[in-house]
């Protein structure tokens, strides 16, 4: 499919997931600290705390460099680690489910505009033809999606060195897009 247009929305998700693999990273270092003392399978525990910890120092030199920060490699090593020990074995599962999940959230939301419908591209792909909107809009960096059914969908779009030409050269098209649709 080509699309005329596709707008990039901000992702405002990241930090949240960030504190949460910080967190669940440095828990499992803690649990697996806690099974060096107490166990005699050392080598298990240490090397998954040394190593989880490793991600989650470099993940923090990482952020502090501005740069992104993915937690995914320290819960996948975690997850391998909670499989061997002898209490919680079912939060490998989590860990797991989560670290897969890490780089979906992250990656910012694209909305495609083509001449026959409108798609978003979330985890699960949206398919909307243009008869479902009453408005779309695009102004000082913030697109609104208005639904005929009363819904409207509002969010900031990423800071390009879009000009107000490429807004209103945008707004256009989507206002003939609608009117179209109404005729048909």
């Amino acid at each position: 499919m080509v699309y005329q247009y596709v707008v990039t929305l901000k992702n405002q998700s990241h930090r949240y997931i960030d504190i949460l693999g910080l967190i669940l990273s440095l828990f499992s270092v803690v649990c697996f600290s806690l099974e060096l003392f107490t166990s005699r399978n050392v080598s298990l525990a240490l090397v998954g705390s040394l190593a989880v910890l490793g991600f989650v120092i470099w993940n923090l030199i990482l952020a502090a460099k501005k740069r992104k920060v993915y937690y995914s490699r320290s819960l996948l090593i975690a997850a391998l680690v909670w499989m061997k020990m002898p209490y919680f074995q079912w939060l490998a599962f989590v860990f797991i489910i989560l670290a897969l999940l890490e780089y979906q959230v992250k990656y910012s939301v694209e909305i495609g505009f083509s001449d026959n419908e409108i798609v978003i591209n979330s985890l699960f792909k949206k398919r909307y033809h243009w008869k479902h909107f009453s408005n779309i809009v695009l102004k000082d960096g913030l697109l609104t999606l208005d639904f005929t059914n009363n819904r409207i969908l509002q969010r900031e779009v990423e800071d390009d060195e879009d000009d107000d030409a490429d807004e209103d050269e945008f707004n256009d098209y989507c206002r003939k897009q609608l009117a179209n649709a109404m005729i048909s």
